[in-house]
């Protein structure tokens, strides 16, 4: 029960900071792949899953894959509205969804940046949500907040109580 109430208070904490910043901002520093990020980080805080690089990293690789697939596939035509059946515009979106996460998914093992929530960051921008230079580089600077606020919360709870991260014995399933 105590690692469910944490890493959902954590996982809120690390969120609400980018909240907080889109709000004030009034740019999109919130996106539907960073809650899968704020929640690896709040749940598996030891893990190299949690890694600076592979974070980031896997984010940028998917924010770039997605806008030159996106420019080169599908330019000015986005998943807001349901293109019709068997429409080109349809077709085109398709394509650059299912280019983007082969890019993404082969630069990211090729790279040993694998953070899963980044083929989420590439489907929003190859389907034309977040599909300019300006929201891929405001996607990338939200994940590296996110991560240097985390690595900083780490880095005081340590400072604090001795260890970056308490052990939770395994739970029973109820």
């Amino acid at each position: 029960m105590r690692r469910r109430v944490g890493t959902s208070l954590y996982a809120g904490l690390l969120f609400t900071v980018l909240g907080v910043i889109a709000w004030g901002s009034g740019q999109p520093f919130i996106f539907p792949s960073l809650g899968p990020t704020a929640f690896v980080l709040a749940f598996d805080r030891r893990s190299e899953r949690t890694q600076t690089y592979r974070v980031i990293g896997s984010h940028l690789i998917g924010g770039i894959a997605g806008l030159i697939v996106w420019t080169v596939v599908a330019t000015g035509i986005s998943i807001t509205a349901t293109p019709p059946p068997l429409s080109i515009e349809g077709f085109r979106l398709a394509a650059s969804a299912t280019v983007s996460i082969v890019l993404t998914s082969w630069a990211m093992i090729a790279t040993d940046a694998i953070h899963p929530p980044a083929c989420a960051t590439t489907l929003i921008i190859s389907l034309g949500l977040l599909s300019t230079p300006l929201r891929v580089g405001i996607i990338v600077g939200s994940v590296t907040i996110l991560v240097l606020f985390h690595g900083g919360v780490l880095y005081v709870f340590k400072r604090i109580v001795g260890e970056s991260h308490p052990l939770y014995r395994e739970e029973k399933s109820d």
